[in-house]
């Protein structure tokens, strides 16, 4: 499979893969580094939340309703997103630990260290039919579980925050890497706002102490890029 990501700012992405886009976090209303509206999305086959921070909720709705997309969240949040038009029919809700497929592709959803007013935080681990597999990590701190994914799954690309002061920041976020043995890593939840670490070039000098075997890649925002085992 060809496996495209477009970073869409903030921990905003969209993963396109042959025929399969799924949107991750959908922050376009609000997002300053955004470079498209919401509905400039014409097909979405998922849309999955981490937590109910509007950063990250964004226009998840919208999106789902525009595109008849299925919205994955966890079970706490369900009757938020019924409330903003979402038909409960469209919504998976899961929870900690639990594994889904949608559209064929596998989403388990795993811990993050952060906070959220309904149910909890997460990341999501998404193993494509060709066995690629995602770690997105949501809004997180840095935590030993880490480690864990590393020896369950055979992480090909981590999407890891390391902006600092909501989430880990670029050390942290580096070490991480070391702990989940990914192979490549892309950045976000950086530069989107002035209380936020504004580049990556900290967090690429730590890796290249912290975790060599792991290259980083730093997108450009709107450009899709494909990435690959």
């Amino acid at each position: 499979m060809k496996h495209l990501f477009t970073w869409n700012g903030h921990s905003n992405f969209t993963i396109q893969s042959d025929d399969k886009t799924i949107l991750l976090d959908p922050f376009f209303e609000g997002n300053p580094k955004a470079c498209a509206s919401w509905d400039t999305v014409k097909k979405a086959d998922a849309v999955l939340v981490t937590h109910d921070h509007g950063d990250h909720v964004g226009q998840a709705a919208e999106i789902c309703n525009a595109t008849g997309a299925e919205l994955v969240c966890i079970f706490d949040f369900i009757n938020d997103m019924i409330s903003q038009g979402v038909s409960g029919d469209k919504i998976i809700g899961m929870n900690i630990g639990g594994t889904i497929e949608v559209s064929g592709i596998k989403v388990k959803m795993v811990q993050a260290m952060h906070s959220s007013a309904s149910g909890a935080p997460a990341g999501f681990i998404i193993t494509y039919p060709d066995d690629f597999c995602v770690y997105f990590a949501g809004d997180t701190g840095l935590f030993s579980s880490m480690e864990l994914f590393g020896k369950l799954h055979d992480i090909d690309v981590a999407v890891l925050p390391t902006g600092g002061w909501f989430t880990m920041d670029s050390k942290d976020a580096a070490y991480a890497c070391k702990m989940l043995q990914c192979k490549k890593v892309i950045p976000m939840h950086y530069g989107t706002f002035p209380i936020l670490e504004q580049n990556a070039e900290s967090f690429i000098k730590n890796c290249a102490d912290l975790a060599p075997d792991c290259k980083v890649i730093e997108l450009e925002i709107g450009n899709p890029t494909e990435i690959n085992s």
